[in-house]
């Protein structure tokens, strides 16, 4: 079978054919860092998680890259608010950032680049394109560089939008350009921005623009082409055409393929941070939802799918994933940890069909009927090869519950989870008591330890080898 993907650029499903024969080279586009992250701007991280431990569980040896928009004009709104230097702000998110990656079990990347450390890459790609007649300095004496937009005949081709229907880009005045539609590649230093914000140039002191820090950075770790572009779908446009135009310009073949994944919704719109509608893993948290649950939710719908986020949907998949998990808890309890074993043949061809996740996990949730009467029978044999297949789909996903990943130490501190040895030493002591009240026939006080369990959401279960307990919903 051959992986197919979605290429936003010729809006069609296409077999996905390396640029290297084994190898895939992979840009994510990662984040502002002028705020927290959200669960929005984490779907995207966890979708791309999925691909690139696909692509390594066929065999491919997978190049990441996943950068850091460290300066723009939102980090230094930000800076100018809080009166805080740009790039502690910036720092202080990166770490929380890096935080909830790690929460999600995201792999890290094979290179995190942030902006600000390749402001050489970026004067020499616009020098480059100054050079060729596809930019030029503003004549105002302000020290912007401006891509020329008319200078590209495919400008809008990746979006599917007309120059001639486009508005004037908003990120810098346009007094200075030639066309409304040119955008910034350097920006030059204004008095009322942080004086820290800017470094020298051939045309004066300033900072780049947005989209040529991108096109600098994946030709600095993945060279003039590679295989895959990612990102969000709201940036398409302009930041995505921005880059292709930009690298094309310049004689790079730039990306083979662009994947973007479909939003994450609250309310009526978009969860974005410029309107303040978001939610964060603390939020997620409160709610009693594990971040293991919440990767569930990212991975049971497909990656270019909308999600329109709901507490009830995201606690209802959070009942789904627990099922899957008790029945792994349950045959590790009869038949050992069996390590994973062969992927079934119809996830790997949902997989292989755009990355299907949402038809892959229902067959995870197949394999796990098919466990469950295993269990039932007492088919040792059948719970083995059962346990070993739901563990290695589970681990295309990065959600096996086994994976160390989910203990505490690994996630650094997750919220909520620097609580769960608390908890197993409280419940231990609760579920001794039910024993010794069970062991002198008291059943009433026994059952009165199992109803208190229940009512703060311990769930208990007894097993041939003794009580088990989950947190759930209250019965």
């Amino acid at each position: 079978m051959t992986l197919r993907l979605h290429d936003t650029a010729t809006r069609s499903v296409r077999d996905f054919v390396p640029r290297e024969a084994g190898k895939v080279a992979m840009y994510l586009c990662g984040l502002t860092v002028q705020s927290e992250p959200h669960i929005g701007h984490l779907r995207s991280g966890v979708s791309y998680d999925v691909l690139r431990r696909w692509f390594e569980r066929t065999g491919y040896q997978v190049t990441f890259v996943r950068n850091i928009t460290d300066i723009d004009d939102k980090v230094l709104q930000k800076s100018l608010e809080q009166g805080r230097p740009f790039w502690a702000i910036a720092y202080a998110n990166e770490v929380v950032l890096d935080a909830a990656y790690r929460a999600l079990n995201v792999l890290p990347p094979t290179y995190s680049p942030r902006a600000t450390g390749h402001i050489t890459e970026m004067h020499s790609l616009i020098k480059t394109l100054i050079d060729l007649g596809h930019a030029y300095v503003a004549e105002d004496g302000s020290g912007d560089v401006y891509f020329d937009v008319k200078s590209y005949a495919d400008y809008g081709s990746l979006s599917g939008q007309r120059v001639d229907e486009m508005t004037s880009s908003a990120d810098s005045p346009e007094r200075a350009k030639r066309d409304p539609r040119d955008f910034a590649l350097w920006k030059g230093f204004k008095s009322e921005e942080p004086v820290e914000a800017q470094w020298t140039s051939p045309w004066g002191p300033g900072r780049p623009g947005w989209h040529i820090e991108c096109s600098a950075m994946c030709m600095r770790y993945l060279g003039p082409e590679f295989d895959i572009h990612g990102g969000g779908l709201d940036l398409t446009f302009p930041h995505h055409e921005n880059e292709i135009a930009q690298s094309r310009s310049a004689g790079l073949p730039f990306a083979r393929y662009w994947v973007h994944n479909g939003l994450l919704n609250l309310g009526d719109s978009k969860m974005g941070k410029s309107t303040g509608n978001v939610l964060d893993l603390d939020y997620v948290s409160a709610l009693g939802v594990r971040m293991v649950e919440l990767r569930h939710y990212f991975v049971s719908v497909h990656y270019r799918s909308r999600i329109d986020y709901s507490d009830e949907s995201l606690r209802e998949s959070a009942t789904a994933y627990r099922r899957v998990e008790g029945f792994v808890q349950r045959a590790v309890e009869s038949v050992g940890a069996i390590p994973a074993g062969e992927l079934p043949t119809e996830f790997t061809e949902a997989m292989e069909d755009d990355l299907n996740t949402s038809g892959a996990i229902a067959v995870v949730h197949e394999h796990v009927r098919i466990g469950n009467t295993a269990l039932a029978k007492g088919d040792d044999e059948g719970v083995r090869a059962a346990l070993g297949t739901v563990r290695a789909m589970l681990d295309v996903f990065g959600i096996d519950p086994l994976d160390p990943a989910w203990s505490t130490a690994s996630t650094g501190g997750t919220p909520g989870e620097e609580l769960r040895e608390v908890i197993d030493s409280l419940v231990a002591l609760a579920l001794e008591q039910r024993a010794q009240a069970r062991a002198r026939k008291d059943w009433s006080a026994a059952d009165a330890v199992r109803d208190q369990l229940n009512e703060a959401g311990v769930n208990v279960e007894d097993t041939p080898h003794g009580p088990r307990w989950t947190i759930g919903t209250r019965d």
